[in-house]
C-alpha cells in the first residue's frame, strides 16, 4: 500500500514556474513507477509525465515536453514535477500516482493516487 500526498500547487502568472512535490509513504517507494496526471472539470484525466523506478527513463506528454521535468529522490520517497514556462492551458488539478511494473500513460494502469493539488496559471 502506498499513500501519496502532493504539494506545491498555487497561482502563477503565465511564463512562471512551479515545482510540485509528491511525498510517498512505504518502504518500497523505489520499486514503483511514478507519474503525474492532470484534470480539469468536465474532461478526462490527462497524462503529464512518468518516471521509472530508477529515474533512468522519463516520458512526457507532447503538450509539456521541453517545459516540464519529472524527477525523483528515492532516499526521500519523493517525486517532483518542475513546471516552467507555464501557460493558462496548464491550469488543472495535478495528481501524483504510482504503479508496479512498466511506465504507462493511461490512468487506469495506475494503482495509487494522491488527493491532487490545484495549479492555476493566469494570463
Amino acid at each position: 500500500q502506498v499513500q501519496l500526498v502532493e504539494s506545491g500547487g498555487g497561482l502563477v502568472q503565465a511564463g512562471g514556474s512551479l515545482r510540485l512535490s509528491c511525498a510517498a509513504s512505504g518502504r518500497t517507494f523505489s520499486t514503483y513507477v511514478m507519474g503525474w496526471f492532470r484534470q480539469v472539470p468536465g474532461k478526462e484525466r490527462e497524462f503529464v509525465a512518468t518516471i521509472s523506478w530508477s529515474g533512468a527513463r522519463t516520458y512526457y506528454a507532447d503538450s509539456v515536453k521541453g517545459r516540464f521535468t519529472i524527477s525523483r529522490d528515492n532516499a526521500k520517497n519523493t517525486v517532483y514535477l518542475q513546471m516552467n514556462s507555464l501557460k493558462p492551458e496548464d491550469t488543472a488539478v495535478y495528481y501524483c500516482t504510482a504503479r508496479n511494473g512498466a511506465t504507462m500513460t493511461q490512468p487506469e494502469e495506475y494503482n495509487y493516487w494522491g488527493q491532487g493539488t490545484q495549479v492555476t496559471v493566469s494570463s
